[in-house]
């Protein structure tokens, strides 16, 4: 079987096609970063309009580059939430008038179940159970994954995701859009030791997290000793290291409650180098495994979503030809296999 996948939560524009026996067959990516970059952010008006123009001429393509027609296509899987609604209905009214057209069944997709899931397009694959960390630049999670569709939310952040803490803080830095790559990339010029940043709500019990004061302190650091480049370059490196210790320390206290060996990362913020290494070293020394999609399944793209529609429908889940988008939508509500 086939699913053709398409994204178009926020401001990548992916498509893809999977095939249950083959795997991934194709798989198109448009980034709308140049467009958004004289804004700083995201233009939810100017995504939606995009999508709408880069949509169909990626379809058509990633059907080209899979040898595949619309009669070889099974099933067309969408992001049904959670994201900006405007560039959601862009996918899903596109899913839905091919599935009507082509006469497919259709799969409204969680956004942060196709991230979850991501890690299940390589080799090797993690088994269930596993702890999933999934770091976006909307979504901060620490998620027990018993199976697909069993998940129970540990931990999430209460105010910034750690993405978002991460383009905040660029962009006081005057670093462009999007900044966290950005930021990471100063960091690694940094001196260590020169700040010290808080690791937020670690010095109490859970598994909740808070981002946005380090933006604050990051704010007022950069005010007190200003913003020369070697001052930026430590800054950025005590920012970075107070992220990823505190999304390592709530894991490591995650992992202690479940028992588990295996621990999943996925999300934009999984492209972290300093995060991916420390999380290895810290699943090394427990005697377990980390799991990440490669780098360009780690931002948006349709290849998960394609892979988590096709889990889906195989298991009988599909939606009716009634156009709708969830603009929020938890993942713990989402129905098991």
């Amino acid at each position: 079987m086939r699913v053709l996948g398409i994204e178009t939560s926020c401001d990548e524009t992916g498509i893809a096609i999977y095939d249950d026996l083959s795997g991934l067959l194709s798989h198109q990516l448009y980034s709308q970063i140049k467009l958004h970059a004289d804004y700083g952010g995201v233009v939810p008006e100017l995504a939606s309009r995009d999508h709408i123009r880069k949509v169909i001429p990626l379809i058509e393509q990633a059907l080209k580059d899979a040898d595949s027609t619309k009669d070889d296509i099974d099933a067309i899987a969408y992001t049904a939430g959670p994201g900006l609604v405007g560039a959601l209905l862009v996918g899903a009214t596109t899913a839905r008038a091919l599935a009507m057209a082509w006469d497919k069944p259709a799969v409204g997709v969680h956004h942060m179940e196709g991230h979850l899931l991501a890690p299940m397009l390589e080799v090797p694959a993690p088994e269930f159970p596993f702890l999933a960390l999934l770091v976006s630049g909307g979504h901060t999670l620490i998620v027990r994954v018993d199976a697909i569709g069993q998940y129970q939310i540990m931990g999430e952040s209460i105010d910034d995701a750690a993405g978002e803490a991460f383009d905040k803080t660029a962009k006081l830095m005057g670093l462009d859009y999007p900044g966290g790559p950005r930021l990471s990339k100063l960091a690694e010029a940094g001196s260590a030791g020169r700040f010290q940043f808080p690791r937020p709500m670690t010095d109490r019990p859970g598994l909740d997290m808070s981002f946005s004061g380090l933006k604050t302190f990051a704010a007022n650091t950069i005010a007190a000793n200003g913003n020369d480049e070697q001052t930026r370059c430590d800054i950025a490196l005590a920012f970075e290291q107070a992220v990823v210790d505190t999304l390592i320390i709530k894991c490591r206290r995650a992992l202690d409650e479940t028992g588990f060996k295996r621990l999943v990362i996925a999300g934009g913020v999984s492209a972290n180098k300093r995060l991916r290494t420390e999380l290895g070293d810290m699943m090394q020394k427990r005697g377990g495994e980390v799991f990440y999609p490669r780098t360009e399944f780690c931002t948006d793209n349709g290849a998960m979503i394609a892979y988590a529609g096709m889990q889906r429908f195989k298991a009988g889940q599909t939606q009716s030809l009634a156009i709708s988008a969830k603009p929020r939508w938890p993942l713990d509500q989402l129905a098991p296999l």
